[in-house]
């Protein structure tokens, strides 16, 4: 390594911070889609 060689972290390259939100925005929908493709199958499958 040279001496003038940089490294920066993550948060400083982006400019953010690493929070993980899309992680929980996809599980969350994941689990939505879940839920409605479920329902879509039961309730006729109970009225039916």
């Amino acid at each position: 390594m040279s001496a003038d060689e940089r490294h920066y972290s993550a948060e400083q390259v982006t400019g953010a911070r690493q929070e993980g939100v899309v992680r929980w925005i996809l599980v969350i929908s994941l689990l939505l889609i879940i839920v409605a493709m479920s329902a879509m199958w039961i309730v006729p499958a109970l009225t039916g």
